[in-house]
């Protein structure tokens, strides 16, 4: 399957998918890259940890504005990648018609994205690490 939209979800939409969406969209130029949240900070930027450690890579996330996931979002999207289990679920309650386009971003590697919300800047690194290596995993099927 091609995905030439990709929706990528969290919590509050701005720690750990706008750090994804960035990474992926380095990697993946000419594809529509989305982040949103279950329970979004709508209009918030992204976390100032999260800029900081994405920086520290080359990557730029400081005009990210957290939205709330919607219906529009979901249906324009060709692969829907959750931090969770939990939220992949909610995310199947909510439209049913979506499954079998949600994973969770670790699926490969089974593993959940840990929030790092209020937390130290290494919950950030390591985030950004787990995120790198669950990435990884989704080359051979995005490309």
């Amino acid at each position: 399957m091609d995905f030439k939209n990709i929706l990528i979800v969290c919590v509050g939409n701005i720690c750990r998918s706008p750090m994804a969406a960035a990474m992926m969209a380095s990697k993946y130029p000419l594809k529509e890259i989305n982040s949103a949240g279950v329970s979004a900070l709508v209009g918030y930027p992204a976390d100032s940890i999260a800029i900081e450690v994405m920086a520290e890579y080359g990557t730029d996330i400081s005009n990210h504005t957290a939205q709330q996931i919607d219906e529009l979002l979901v249906r324009n999207a060709d692969l829907i990648l959750t931090m969770s289990i939990k939220q992949k679920r909610w995310i199947e309650e909510q439209w049913p018609h979506c499954r079998g386009k949600v994973f969770r971003i670790g699926h490969w590697i089974n593993k959940d994205i840990k929030d790092p919300y209020g937390k130290d800047k290494q919950a950030f690194e390591v985030v950004r690490r787990d995120l790198e290596d669950s990435l990884e995993h989704w080359v051979y099927k995005i490309s």
